[in-house]
């Protein structure tokens, strides 16, 4: 399907069955990429994500500074502990500075598995998510809630005996229950070797304006309702790992590059990555 093609078909709400992409109702990574002021998401997700930004002003920014949070944190990841294997979870739609290009130019020969599970984010990482000559790039079609199926896929890739850097961004608030989400960390961390790392970010109800944001996500027609949890909560999630300073702070606020206003505001989405010890 050609540029055209797929515009008159955001504007118009149609898709073929074929392709299995909803246009009919908003999906989470295309809401995303439009507050992220990209072009893949159809009319019901502009609309879903405008009715959330007017009652929530700072979601745009929220979602502005996940997406910075990744870029300071591969690049640490890459450049400072050497990581050379990324398996993204959640990766969303392609945009600029993907995890691939921001390690691969850190180091060339890194490897890096995506994953998601809607149809449109399949389309377009095959077709942009391509790696440097030295490295590999791989997609793997899975949700979350499956990880035997993800690091099945993702082990003809990555060396799950060598570290790995799992990045799980803006993607466990959408599991709202409790030990599933645990459940989940657990069985994929398990898998991670010593040395290993995981970044996650996650919307934080130690923020006021964080409680209308989830109320007018979960009213704006989504199958997918998100579930924030405080600080103190997010930080669980780390239980049994290491978390690097400045450990569980807004995206905005972990490691800022240096400029002249002092500190970054706080935003609704909070942060944190940690490192995995040896047994």
């Amino acid at each position: 399907m050609g540029t055209a093609d797929r515009q008159s078909g955001r504007e118009s709400g149609r898709e073929g069955a074929e392709d299995g992409i909803r246009a009919d109702r908003p999906v989470s990574a295309r809401v995303w990429d439009y507050w992220l002021g990209g072009k893949d998401h159809y009319e019901v997700d502009r609309m879903a994500g405008e009715a959330v930004a007017r009652q929530v002003p700072g979601i745009v920014g929220a979602a502005r500074t996940d997406r910075l949070f990744l870029g300071r944190c591969v690049r640490h990841l890459a450049g400072e502990e050497g990581v050379r294997q990324f398996l993204d979870i959640g990766t969303g739609l392609p945009t600029a500075d993907n995890t691939h290009e921001i390690a691969q130019r850190v180091a060339p020969d890194s490897r890096i598995v995506y994953v998601d599970n809607d149809p449109l984010v399949l389309a377009h990482a095959r077709a942009l998510l391509t790696s440097s000559p030295e490295g590999a790039t791989d997609y793997i079609d899975a949700d979350v809630r499956d990880p035997d199926r993800i690091l099945a896929g993702a082990a003809a890739t990555i060396d799950f005996d060598r570290p790995v850097a799992l990045m799980m961004l803006a993607l466990l608030h959408l599991i709202t229950d409790d030990g599933e989400a645990r459940a989940i960390l657990d069985r994929l961390v398990g898998a991670l070797a010593p040395g290993s790392f995981v970044a996650l970010s996650h919307a934080c109800l130690d923020v006021d304006v964080t409680h209308t944001a989830v109320k007018a996500w979960n009213e704006s027609g989504t199958p997918h309702p998100l579930k924030a949890r405080t600080a103190a909560e997010i930080e669980a999630l780390f239980d049994g790992l290491e978390l690097l300073e400045p450990g569980v702070v807004s995206c905005s606020r972990w490691r800022p590059e240096p400029n002249p206003w002092g500190e970054p505001q706080e935003t609704m989405t909070f942060c944190g990555v940690a490192r995995k010890l040896a047994a």
